[in-house]
């Protein structure tokens, strides 16, 4: 167990600090940063799947958050914030949005994602077809594209599998290619089912 396991089970007494739960917990990060207490949030495996949509959204798991958003630890009130703007179509979730409070600069660390943006505003990425893309889809190269400081070409069709979206920027996602772990402009993939 790393030091940083080990730290946020003690904040959080071995359990899901969202749901309660104390089956399968695991460390999920709010911040593109190296991973570290003051961004990490310690969950079970079904709240971190439905926060990073690898599995659809069940509505009814979220009514934890009105325990929890009222957590002292910034990260679990950023993650509390974003799930309930996710769902705040479902009427509950906004009238614990109404209560709920964030300094400003936790806000802004809240809003980082577009969780809490109309659709407008949001940042969605999309590959060279008009596909939305989704943290953990898989795709191919349609283009061979140079690597920039790992001299190699990324060759079209190539398959990246488990991408990460680029949080502030709809024009890239990341993803290994080669055993390289690689920025890559949305317009050079294409989505595979």
């Amino acid at each position: 167990m790393s030091v940083i396991d080990q730290k946020l089970n003690e904040r959080s007494g071995s359990i899901c600090e969202l749901c309660g739960s104390t089956e399968d917990l695991r460390i999920h990060l709010t911040k593109e940063e190296s991973i570290s207490v003051d961004n990490s949030v310690l969950v079970c495996s079904t709240c971190k799947s439905q926060i990073e949509n690898t599995t659809p959204t069940d509505p009814n798991h979220w009514r934890c958050l009105s325990d929890s958003m009222w957590n002292e630890n910034k990260p679990v009130q950023v993650v509390a914030w974003r799930m309930l703007n996710r769902l705040r179509a479902e009427g509950w979730p906004q009238d614990l949005l109404d209560m709920m409070y964030l300094d400003e600069e936790t806000l802004v660390w809240a809003g980082a994602t577009g969780e809490g943006e109309d659709e407008d505003g949001k940042i969605v990425h999309k590959d060279g077809n008009g596909n939305i893309l989704k943290d953990g889809d898989s795709v191919v190269l349609i283009k061979d594209l140079d690597v920039k400081g790992a001299n190699f070409t990324a060759k079209r069709g190539a398959a990246v599998h488990n991408i990460k979206l680029v949080w502030d920027n709809a024009e890239q996602i990341e993803g290994r290619v080669e055993g390289q772990h690689i920025v890559i402009l949305t317009q050079y993939v294409k989505k595979t089912k």
